[in-house]
């Protein structure tokens, strides 16, 4: 379903979206849904249904954008921390199947659950 995913819309500029970090591999933006403030995605370039199709050979760059977009977002909210999140399958919450990472900014006291 590459055609009609719309991470891989985004991917190639077809939907404007406002880019927050990105690298050769990876790009983040908000969440259109957001937990928290400053909820963000951090998405593939390419198409991978889930964490499991991505190659290992892009962690440093998975990390790279992980680190980056939480680092920007953090300090842009007054956030004293962060969750990361992948779900993967719908079994466990999976709505769009392209794969992508929730950083999700926390305050002491926000009363987001997240379970851990």
């Amino acid at each position: 379903m590459e055609g009609d995913c719309i991470f891989c819309k985004i991917a190639k500029g077809e939907v404007n979206s406002e880019i927050i970090y990105e690298n050769d591999n990876f790009f983040s933006i908000f969440d259109i849904h957001p937990k928290t403030d400053g909820h963000s995605l951090v998405i593939s370039k390419k198409h991978f249904e889930n964490a499991l199709d991505m190659p290992s050979s892009l962690g440093a760059e998975l990390l790279d954008c992980i680190k980056n977009t939480a680092l920007k977002v953090m300090k842009d909210r007054n956030a004293e921390g962060f969750n990361i999140l992948n779900n993967n399958f719908e079994a466990a919450g999976q709505v769009v199947n392209h794969v992508h990472f929730h950083i999700l900014p926390r305050k002491k006291g926000d009363g987001v659950s997240v379970v851990g």
